[in-house]
């Protein structure tokens, strides 16, 4: 049974946590949270995300109770999404890799919300539309494979959605409300 520390940055959030044969151990995470109206730039991200991580790190590995020489590899998200913040949690990961002698695996940030659903849904083969505020890919998953049948790092139906919403009624702060658990 695997046991890997995973790494995510790539937009406002950051997080780690601990995977052992599908089952979550943990699950930190700290948001980069802008004031309301503002968007989140990516050298501010980056640097929230630079001060969190290694911190989160710690509380992920303390809630899976298992130490590095327990872990079977790190994995971390290559992409897509923010530069800097991406960065950083590439240096972190590679650096935790080398220092602790484990694996280093690069994982697509949309193939990893994939396959959460895959997990925890009854879907074993999947064609998705994957929408997020800074990307959009059509993919497939065949045979053991994920293809990527097409994607746009520029026009994002996310950010669209996220435009009309704000048209439509106003300031939408709240919904950063539900997103933290607030309400």
């Amino acid at each position: 049974m695997p046991t890997v520390l995973g790494l995510e940055g790539s937009a406002n959030k950051v997080g780690a946590g601990v995977v052992r044969d599908g089952a979550v151990l943990s699950n930190r995470r700290a948001t980069y949270v802008t004031p309301p109206g503002h968007g989140f730039a990516p050298g501010p991200t980056g640097r929230h995300h630079r001060e969190r991580l290694l911190g989160l790190v710690g509380a992920a590995l303390r809630d899976a109770g298992v130490g590095p020489a327990e872990l079977d590899g790190v994995a971390f998200t290559k992409g897509p999404g923010m530069g800097a913040p991406l960065a950083v949690v590439a240096t972190v990961a590679r650096t935790l890799a080398q220092l602790w002698a484990l694996p280093l695996l690069a994982v697509n940030h949309c193939v990893g919300h994939i396959e959460m659903g895959r997990l925890l849904g009854a879907a074993p083969d999947p064609a998705v539309l994957y929408v997020s505020g800074g990307n959009t890919q059509v993919i497939s998953y065949s045979r053991r494979r994920y293809r990527i049948l097409g994607e746009t790092l520029d026009v994002a139906v996310g950010n669209c959605i996220d435009r009309l919403a704000r048209l439509l009624f106003g300031d939408i702060t709240w919904l950063h409300d539900i997103e933290l658990g607030n309400l």
